[in-house]
């Protein structure tokens, strides 16, 4: 493998990775051909191979960046937020805009990856999977967090809630693809936000 030194080579190397990142996130891996990297990013097969080793090597890199954008715009809608509800409920709203505005063509990489790596490639299996046990966790956080303060009620269940809040999300945006049409995740939302609402402590029980 040929080593690429220097800012221009890791600026083209990054821009590999972002280019490729919708095709891998559309397509998957298996359906992403090299001539569809090619096309992509405007690079012959020799230069993609230049600055990455493998194919399997530029998918794990644009699988860690689709999720980066996924990220930081659950990470944003915290921005401003007041308490454990708020926090809860401005994350639900947020992924439920990548149904309208995908944070990455394509949809969901967790949900991409996990569907079409489950038999194919497990180490793309094992990315998603890493993904999703850190939203499980950060909504845990949220959670115990919230319990501690006094804003959740004692004995809310981090690990259900989060288990609940994944579940429901990821399966109202595919809805929202298989039919086209976005109301399935706004129902989905609309269920969720009255349900963490629901989960408020009232002042009695504030520890």
């Amino acid at each position: 493998m040929m080593v690429t030194r220097g800012t221009k080579g890791t600026r083209t190397r990054q821009r590999i990775v972002e280019l490729a990142a919708p095709v891998f996130n559309r397509q998957g891996y298996v359906g992403a051909s090299m001539r569809d990297l090619v096309d992509a990013t405007g690079l012959e097969k020799g230069g993609i191979y230049n600055h990455f080793g493998s194919k399997e090597q530029l998918a794990l890199e644009a699988y860690d960046f689709a999720m980066s954008r996924v990220t930081d715009g659950l990470a944003r809608s915290q921005d401003g937020a007041t308490d454990a509800i708020d926090r809860l409920q401005r994350m639900i709203r947020a992924f439920a805009t990548f149904a309208r505005k995908p944070a990455i063509a394509g949809g969901c990489p967790i949900m991409n990856t996990a569907i079409e790596a489950d038999d194919t490639h497990p180490e793309l299996r094992e990315r998603a999977q890493t993904s999703m046990t850190l939203w499980h966790r950060l909504i845990g956080r949220i959670v115990k967090d919230g319990v501690a303060a006094g804003t959740l009620v004692p004995g809310t269940d981090p690990y259900a809630l989060a288990a609940l809040v994944t579940g429901s999300l990821e399966g109202g945006l595919m809805l929202s693809r298989l039919y086209d049409d976005p109301s399935y995740i706004d129902h989905v939302v609309d269920h969720l936000t009255a349900h963490v609402d629901t989960l408020r402590a009232r002042p009695e029980e504030a520890k």
